[in-house]
């Protein structure tokens, strides 16, 4: 699909942002491009028997600093960081939703897992107390449409209201979807993004036992190592991004502050196995020519690619191989970082927080780094913007999720002229 229709072009007007590099947007971006690591060892739950013991933790957040008391303690803590986000991201764009507005503004937040501590802590009460006990929020709590129902009602936006599952890719869905809604007419405007809390004891046993998860415990500011040859796996992080889109002219109307527009929204499917992908990376290059494609936007006009790089041994090689396979010679002049070498991997949040952080490069004509790049591996050996930030005039940007079970996405950004 491209942009002809009804010629309706969708910007970027608002950014919020809960991350373990911080809960602002400008205290977030100045430890990006620093090359600061949000990895710490675990120490809120007992983890001696989990080989992976370390995550990019939020160890700053206070719910009632965003949420009314009673109504948080009500939310899971992926909700509660969403409400936040967004909360943020409204202010950012100085938008006011009121009865004139609320049907045209809608909702749309992804997550991986949902609840996965509310689901822990009363499966343990039901376990030890008996079903009596079991909180009768546990339900509206730990569905996975919570975040995008409870910025709903908080926020009073009555447009449309979803959420998407698609594991790693839920957040970048969520964007795609809303730039989607916007441009067929369904919405004027979106709060767009995902949101994740899973450092868990289940989350993290779960994902170690799958040795998808760093081992490297004694040196946790080191563990996240994407496209390194001494890579041994992802860390698991938490947080939410959010992006307030919108039609352009009803950005102009308001007369709001535009970060940048979304070009491109690119699908593909691996129809291949339940968490790797095909090795010659030919889905994924086609997700990101679908994107291309969808925004006319030639091969040679992307500045910088966001990878999902997330540090396990087979992703980062066969996503070397698709940005090979989708640009050619070219590949080798792009600057690429994973910005999860610092973040972690915040599964369903990892796309919409790394959606700000490329609406920010745009912004700035800066690259964050990968860290922790220190002896490439040999199947990867294009411009990863090693170890530290540079800065480059980014005019074009595109940003990659590829999630559990086959799902990849490709989102596109570029300078609003």
């Amino acid at each position: 699909m491209r942009n002809e229709n009804g010629g309706r072009r969708v910007v970027v007007t608002g950014l919020g942002i809960i991350s373990p590099l911080g809960l602002e947007v400008d205290k977030f971006w100045n430890n990006l491009i620093s090359g600061k690591s949000g990895v710490s060892r675990i120490e809120h739950f007992d983890v001696e028997k989990i080989a992976s013991r370390i995550a990019a933790q939020i160890k700053d957040f206070k719910p009632e600093d965003y949420i009314d008391f009673k109504q948080a303690r009500r939310m899971d803590r992926f909700a509660q960081f969403a409400v936040a986000a967004a909360s943020d991201a409204i202010k950012d764009s100085g938008l006011k939703i009121d009865p004139v507005n609320e049907d045209k503004i809608g909702v749309l937040i992804g997550s991986g897992v949902g609840g996965l501590a509310t689901l822990e802590q009363q499966h343990e009460k039901l376990l030890s107390k008996g079903a009596d006990k079991v909180s009768p929020f546990v339900i509206p709590m730990m569905i996975c449409n919570m975040a995008a129902a409870q910025v709903s009602i908080i926020s009073g936006a009555k447009g449309p209201v979803g959420t998407t599952t698609t594991a790693c890719a839920a957040g970048s869905n969520a964007i795609g979807d809303a730039f989607e809604i916007i441009k067929r007419g369904d919405a004027e405007i979106m709060i767009a993004g995902g949101s994740e809390a899973a450092i868990t004891p289940l989350g993290m046993a779960g994902f170690s036992n799958m040795q998808a998860l760093s081992s490297r415990n004694d040196e946790p500011e080191k563990a996240s190592r994407p496209f390194d040859k001494d890579r041994d796996g992802f860390v698991m992080g938490e947080g939410c991004g959010i992006l307030i889109l919108e039609e352009l002219k009803s950005a102009l109307k308001r007369d709001a502050r535009i970060y940048c527009e979304i070009f491109g929204y690119g699908l593909s499917g691996e129809a291949y196995h339940i968490t790797a992908l095909e090795e010659s990376g030919v889905n994924a290059a086609r997700c990101m020519k679908n994107c291309l494609n969808e925004g006319e936007i030639k091969l040679e006009e992307v500045d910088y690619i966001n990878a999902h790089g997330t540090a396990t041994p087979l992703n980062d090689a066969i996503e070397t191989a698709a940005i090979k396979r989708c640009f050619g010679e070219y590949a080798y002049n792009i600057n690429i970082s994973s910005t999860k070498s610092m973040v972690g991997h915040c599964l369903g949040a990892s796309g919409a927080i790394e959606a700000v952080s490329v609406v920010l490069t745009i912004i700035n004509d800066t690259i964050p780094p990968t860290i922790n790049l220190d002896n490439p591996d040999e199947k990867c050996d294009l411009n990863y913007t090693a170890k530290v930030s540079q800065k480059r005039e980014v005019n074009m940007a595109i940003s990659n999720s590829m999630g559990f079970g086959g799902h990849n996405v490709t989102l596109g950004f570029k300078k609003y002229l």
